[in-house]
């Protein structure tokens, strides 16, 4: 079961971490089960409830998934190996499709707002016990979420979209929780959860968004919080129509208990409009803005609105840690709204051409892709390894699509942010070569 490897230690702290630190080091692979309770107990000469209380621990951590009769082995992912860290090589003069970054000739001169924002801070310098949030930005932020049907809620300021979904989850849930996710669906925010010792529970999805007959079985078999990616979903690039979201609100409707996050860190790069979920009859809701797709990565900014129990727990916890979001930072993000530093119809429309060029020329090869909205072409594919390989040769270099997925069929993520329209015919063709004669004819779901 575990080769030579022999698991020592006495107590439940050390057991644990005697098991995490082979983990960290390859000596358990992921997948490798552990003992059963009472044989390690055994073998260890220590209680079972020791063993049972160290198991639980590594749970907790994100190490390792317990599954009752059929024991606990190393998660296929241990938080110790993000997926987002797995190199991808890029060969010397190969076009990077991999990265799902935005075009930065896109993003906003920060050089004004930086300066303003600046120029307020010299004038009146923020110390301990200064307001954590800047008046405009939240003035901004909740005219925004109400002119997209987000019912108005208490705000907060918060350090990127994936900082933000952790403190939601953290102030709601507790270890060993499901969480119902998109599947396929943000690398980050599957890994983030077994670090924060919740369970994934897949949702299948289309370019309408989840299915409401997978949301409503992962929400009957027990997911305490449900998140969903409104538009610009990262990597499908789906984006829920209005049916869609009527339909969700009713499955949603039927459990009242859950915690409703959308995720909407596509505003600013997208022209679909938005189809809030949340109502003012939802409990539990929180909806997320970032700035960093449509101003940049390194504007760590993103605000949250949602119901008052909700976010007054985030802003509860986050005074305990960080304290506040950098006030510069948030002047910064002002400014740019307040200037339409970046014209959404502008950026948008950019997007929309380069997404669509690629969708028209691989329809046009019988190649299935998908793409509704946002940064990135979606192509499902037999296997990921031998397409990876076979579009590296000819010059592209794409994301395996095994970092965004928990049970979903193989597929190959293309960022097409900054791919000239009249690139796409060639890396259409390269793509329906690589794939003859088995075209990826594959479902999304």
């Amino acid at each position: 079961m575990l080769g030579e490897y022999l698991i020592k230690g006495r107590r439940a702290s050390e057991i644990a971490a005697d098991i995490e630190e082979s983990v960290s080091s390859g000596r358990l692979p992921p997948g490798a089960a552990l003992p059963p309770l009472r044989d390690l107990a055994a073998e260890l000469g220590v209680n079972p409830n020791t063993v049972a209380a160290a198991y639980r621990l590594l749970r907790d951590r994100g190490v390792i998934e317990t599954a009752g009769r059929r024991g606990s082995r190393v998660l296929p992912r241990p938080v110790t190996s993000p997926r987002d860290l797995l190199p991808t090589p890029v060969p010397p003069g190969a076009r990077n499709l991999a990265d799902g970054n935005p075009d930065p000739a896109l993003l906003p001169a920060l050089g004004p707002a930086v300066a303003r924002a600046a120029a307020t801070g010299d004038a009146d310098p923020v110390l301990y016990g200064h307001a954590v949030a800047d008046p405009e930005l939240l003035a901004s932020a909740r005219a925004g979420f109400l002119a997209d049907g987000v019912p108005d809620g208490a705000l907060a300021v918060c350090s990127g979209a994936l900082d933000t979904i952790g403190r939601l989850l953290n102030s709601a849930l507790r270890p060993g929780d499901p969480v119902a996710v998109e599947d396929p669906g943000w690398g980050s925010l599957l890994d983030q959860l077994p670090a924060l010792g919740l369970r994934p529970a897949p949702v299948r999805l289309d370019d309408e968004g989840p299915l409401p007959e997978s949301l409503a079985a992962a929400l009957a078999a027990g997911a305490r919080a449900v998140v969903i990616t409104v538009r610009a979903q990262n990597p499908t690039g789906a984006a829920i129509t209005p049916a869609r979201a009527a339909e969700l609100r009713v499955v949603l409707a039927r459990y009242p208990g859950t915690l409703v996050i959308e995720d909407d860190h596509g505003h600013g790069i997208v022209d679909q409009p938005y189809q809030a979920l949340a109502t003012a009859d939802t409990p539990h809701w929180a909806v997320v803005r970032s700035a960093a797709k449509a101003y940049g990565p390194d504007l760590r900014v993103a605000v949250v609105t949602g119901d008052e129990t909700t976010i007054g727990r985030v802003l509860g916890r986050q005074r305990l840690d960080s304290g506040w979001v950098s006030l510069l930072l948030q002047r910064t993000v002002a400014e740019l709204w307040r200037t339409d530093a970046a014209p959404v119809a502008t950026v948008a429309g950019v997007y929309r051409a380069r997404r669509e060029a690629v969708l028209t020329a691989l329809a046009g090869h019988g190649v299935t892709a998908h793409g509704a909205s946002g940064l990135n072409v979606w192509v499902p594919v037999p296997e990921e390894s031998g397409v990876l390989a076979g579009l590296a040769q000819r010059g592209w270099v794409a994301a395996p699509g095994a970092r965004f997925r928990l049970q979903s069929p193989p597929a190959v993520r293309l960022t097409v942010a900054t791919l000239p329209a009249e690139l796409a015919p060639a890396l259409a063709a390269d793509l329906a070569a690589v794939l003859l004669p088995a075209r990826a004819g594959s479902r999304l779901t």
